[in-house]
């Protein structure tokens, strides 16, 4: 059996070396590089496609979540683990929706590790056991929103007023401001920064 062929993202070079010091004990696995930007990283992989990439969310010249879109886009047989410290479902899900097949904390073991490799490899997801249950909490207190309600949402969080926002979809400012006050008692929350920042924390933008 081929030994499964792993790569390393991040820009911490601690980080890299823990990862290399553990993985090279597992004889299943051939770490064969890291990276430590996104540019680096897409040079590597026109040379050599991994079996596996362990991605970090925080790169120096762009996120990690891009990159990860871009990759899966050129090389979509590739596996990618979303490697971070970031236990926020806004990250998760932006990870998991750009194509990442897995989430792993940082703080992971070498046995976890292994596991969500086996894992993406037999085409399964992996999440880390506390990404995981917050997204059952994300999944089971999410409040449902209509889609003129999203759309509302997005151009809100994209910095629009509500002129703008009715300019944009063809409504007036009052039916706007209606819709604004729908998702500020849905998210039960009372003003614009704290409605964005929990629409994030819900995965709905």
């Amino acid at each position: 059996m081929k030994p499964i062929k792993l790569f390393i993202v991040d820009d911490h070079y601690m980080i890299i070396e823990g990862i290399v010091s553990i993985m090279q004990q597992i004889k299943e696995i051939d770490i064969v590089g890291y990276a430590q930007n996104a540019d680096s990283c897409m040079t590597f992989l026109k040379r050599i496609q991994p079996d596996v990439i362990f991605l970090d969310i925080n790169l120096p010249d762009k996120s990690g979540i891009d990159i990860c879109k871009e990759i899966k886009t050129l090389y979509p047989a590739i596996k990618i683990l979303a490697l971070s410290t970031f236990n926020q479902n806004s990250f998760i899900n932006s990870m998991l929706n750009n194509g990442a097949n897995g989430y792993l904390l940082k703080n992971a073991t070498k046995e976890e590790m292994l596991t969500a490799i086996q894992t993406v490899l037999a085409h399964k997801q992996y999440l880390s056991k506390d990404v995981s249950e917050n997204l059952k909490i994300q999944t089971s207190n999410c409040p449902i929103l209509t889609r003129r309600e999203k759309e509302i949402l997005k151009l809100i969080a994209d910095g629009m007023t509500s002129a703008e926002v009715g300019k944009q979809l063809f409504i007036s400012v009052t039916t706007v401001d209606t819709h604004r006050k729908h998702l500020l008692e849905k998210l039960k929350v009372n003003n614009t920064t704290s409605l964005i920042k929990t629409a994030m924390q819900f995965g709905l933008i």
